[in-house]
């Protein structure tokens, strides 16, 4: 971690890396192998994939509401790519499903929940309050054995599709649960 990092994270600044790197990286190593071979030259004795250094996962997210449908899934598939979330580090979940304690990772991976909608992020966290009062907090999963879960309640995709002055409202919560997530 460079020096800048380090300050930012004490200043509570999330730092964002691009996970686009690591395959530009590898396309880097073997087309310099390639070259190098070609060459004649001397290469080391690590295979190239040995030397790409392999994107570790910072945590799983968890998204209850309702599955989006048509242009809300757009949104929300645009969104888990801004987030570089691979098919593993997430799931859909539907607020309404029993929590199974059995779902937890058993290694010890980090989850940040993510409630679209105030009636998901009440069932979950058991809140009375509205949405507006309920965001930018981090709530807890009011369920046994999820106590220790963080949840961040967000706009429903169909709301921000109506109304897009809210999807800056809603970048904040995704970067308040990427910090939650980063620092668990």
């Amino acid at each position: 971690m460079s020096t800048n990092s380090s300050f930012l994270k004490e200043m509570g600044i999330t730092e964002w890396t691009s996970r686009d790197a690591a395959p530009e990286l590898a396309q880097t190593i073997l087309a310099a192998e390639v070259s190098n071979n070609q060459l004649g030259g001397v290469t080391s004795e690590l295979p190239v994939v040995a030397r790409v250094q392999e994107r570790r996962s910072s945590g799983i997210w968890w998204f209850f509401g309702n599955k989006p449908q048509g242009d809300a899934e757009i949104l929300f598939q645009n969104t888990i790519r801004v987030l570089g979330l691979t098919p593993q580090e997430w799931s859909w979940k539907n607020p309404a499903d029993k929590f199974n304690p059995e779902q937890l990772p058993q290694d010890g991976t980090p989850i940040v929940a993510l409630a679209f909608g105030g009636a998901a992020a009440q069932k979950l966290s058991g809140e009375r309050d509205g949405l507006p009062e309920l965001r930018e907090t981090v709530l807890a999963i009011n369920a046994d054995g999820a106590e220790d879960l963080p949840l961040i309640a967000t706009f429903e995709l169909n709301q921000l599709l109506s109304r897009p002055k809210d999807k800056a409202l809603f970048w904040q919560d995704l970067l308040l649960a990427k910090s939650v997530l980063q620092n668990i």
